[in-house]
């Protein structure tokens, strides 16, 4: 076994220890659930009349048997968003292949699924992060009928991974394979499209002109190729065992992305306890495996949203992850990668110059992963090391590079971009928050300025663009967490702050919501707590106030006595109950009462 790196031994240690009762609770529960032989064998005959009537006869002749392994398939099917649109055909693939692997599959149910890219800057975006718990229950119901002995899930994005994951965990017991659709290809480069964007803020360019750059980017079946939530997923799905390995950034529609679809079947049908290969999906997701995908996160300057997320996931398996456990490991994870925000390529050209099997490789090398982990593949990371090829109709693996391809955009953890990784956490007496740093210059490193406090995005946008934004300024933005208005996306705001920042402006945002994967050149403050809605420091603020963000430091300081800050009164305004219910999101308020803060992964569900 490598020698591990002690700060990674230490913080997977102190995670494990402050874990320990929640997490022997979670296994008892699991063991408990996970009584050997199907559970649909202990429905009464009402019940399991009613599981198979719909089934073909062969199927339901199987279904009484109680010798085949029924395989539930969970999807976020739809064909309005471009990276769940494949998994159209996927059903009956999926069945087909279960049933020569010798189970049976059928259809357990469907989960919501909304893209933060068509609903950014708009009143849907409220939604968006509640949504990952809507998810998580919709995967509970879907399995709730002890119809199941493995589940396959199919989904990609931004909150609809993290909630099938968590859902999954709540029957831990069950095995679990993710199956991925994959990127699309690549279309206008990233950096490209962001110099249109920024054109258009300046109003340089018309819509018209916009709108040809978007659709040339954003051109077919896949997820987005820039580097955000959706393919930070995959990555974490990959890393912690939960994909087939070398599936996350295979294209759509290709002969390799079919085969291993097939395999995933094939796989899932061999974990369950009718076979003896039992491998329940709370025990892959371990200690040891959320330590890994926050290296991995980090190695490769992946989405800030798994700051929440990551978080929110490894509760559901009993485990106490902190925001100080991802900034210690942050603090010696070398950046290994650069891809569109942190860099020039995208997710296709990373896979392409070695992808996630050189990574893991390269860490596993390091010390700074544990290799010492069940997955869906068998035991150990190594395995992840491999990468597919065609057998026929078929899948094999084979040994993966040794090196990068292109190390403008991949590179070893020996000889990283950076010595320390893309995500740093920032305290002080306005709170805590996170900043992705892996996108800075160093001269943006550290912000100095006076507040301009706005409690609304659009309020920020007017005065950018009625040019009242002058000299340097920290931007205050606030009552955007999640007992707000639901912690909406603010990317919108990146190109006007970007303009800003070129123009020799030193500028900064600081905010309790959320700015995704997509944070960029600009320093932003995110994810700030306890949020304005919860009374926190950021609602004491003033305009004028002046304020330092220290991404190196680690430090989000103001220049005011503490004691004359901390006797100041709340300001601004959340929406209030009329606002929510004129616009028909008053169906979400008891979830905004009851959400938790941002470093307890704004879970309100399974909690």
């Amino acid at each position: 076994m490598d020698t591990l790196h002690p700060v990674l031994r230490q913080v997977t240690d102190r995670i494990a220890d402050r874990s320990q009762s929640d997490r022997t609770a979670y296994l008892a529960r699991i063991a408990s659930a996970g009584d050997r032989g199907p559970a649909r064998g202990r429905l009464a005959c009402a019940n399991i009349a009613h599981g198979f009537a719909a089934s073909g006869k062969a199927d339901k002749q199987a279904l009484r048997g109680m010798v085949k392994p029924n395989i539930a398939i969970v999807s976020a099917y739809n064909d309005m968003l471009s990276a769940h649109k494949p998994f159209e055909t996927y059903p009956a693939v999926l069945k087909k292949s279960v049933i020569d692997a010798g189970g049976i599959a059928q259809f357990a149910g469907g989960v919501p699924a909304m893209c933060d890219g068509i609903t950014q800057g708009r009143d849907g975006m409220q939604l968006s992060l509640f949504s990952r718990d809507i998810i998580a229950m919709s995967t509970a119901i879907a399995l709730s009928h002890d119809m199941f002995d493995a589940t396959l899930m199919l989904g990609v994005c931004d909150k609809i991974v993290p909630g099938m994951l968590i859902g999954a965990l709540s029957f831990g017991h069950l095995p679990a394979v993710f199956v991925p659709a994959g990127p699309m290809t690549s279309g206008l480069p990233n950096g490209e499209k962001a110099k249109a964007r920024q054109l258009y803020a300046e109003g340089k360019v018309g819509r018209e002109a916009l709108l040809d750059a978007e659709a040339a980017s954003y051109h077919g079946s896949g997820t987005c190729t820039f580097f955000g939530t959706a393919n930070s997923n995959q990555l974490l799905m990959e890393v912690m065992g939960l994909h087939l390995p070398g599936s996350s950034f295979v294209n759509p529609g290709t002969a390799m992305r079919d085969a291993l679809t097939r395999e995933a079947a094939h796989v899932v049908t061999g974990l369950t306890s009718l076979g003896d290969n039992y491998t329940p999906v709370g025990e892959v997701v371990d200690v040891k495996s959320i330590v890994n995908g926050c290296v991995a996160l980090l190695a490769t300057g992946g989405s800030t949203n798994h700051t929440m997320h990551l978080v929110a996931i490894a509760k559901a398996a009993g485990i106490t992850l902190t925001w100080q456990d991802l900034s210690d490991l942050s603090a010696v994870v070398p950046l290994m990668a650069r891809i569109y925000p942190n860099g020039k390529a995208d997710v296709n050209h990373f896979h392409a110059a070695g992808g996630l099997g050189f990574v893991i490789g390269s860490l596993l090398d390091a010390g700074l992963m544990h290799e010492d982990v069940k997955t869906v593949a068998g035991p150990g990371l190594r395995r992840y090391t491999q990468e597919p090829k065609l057998d026929g109709d078929g899948v094999m693996w084979q040994d993966g590079t040794r090196m990068s391809h292109d190390d403008t955009v991949l590179r070893g953890a020996n000889e990283p971009f950076s010595a320390d990784g893309g995500l740093k956490m920032l305290t002080g007496p306005i709170g805590k928050c996170v900043i992705k740093t892996s996108a800075l210059a160093p001269e943006h490193r550290v912000v100095t300025g006076p507040a301009r406090v706005f409690d609304d995005q659009a309020d920020f946008l007017e005065a950018f663009e009625a040019g009242l934004l002058d000299g340097d300024f920290v931007a205050v933005l606030r009552y955007q967490g999640p007992k707000a208005n639901g912690m909406p996306e603010l990317h919108k705001l990146t190109p006007a702050l970007g303009i800003l920042q070129d123009k020799g402006r030193s500028v900064a945002l600081i905010t309790d919501g959320r700015m995704s994967g997509a944070s960029g050149k600009v320093a932003a403050a995110i994810h700030l707590t306890p949020e304005a809605a919860s009374g926190g420091p950021i609602a004491k603020i003033l305009d004028g106030d002046i304020i330092t963000l220290d991404s190196l430091g680690g430090t989000l300081s103001i220049d005011v006595p503490l004691d004359e800050f901390e006797a100041r009164p709340v300001t601004g305004r959340a929406l209030d109950k009329d606002e929510w219910s004129s616009t028909g999101r008053d169906l979400f308020s008891g979830m905004r009462a009851l959400v938790g803060p941002a470093d307890e992964g704004a879970m309100f569900v399974m909690r």
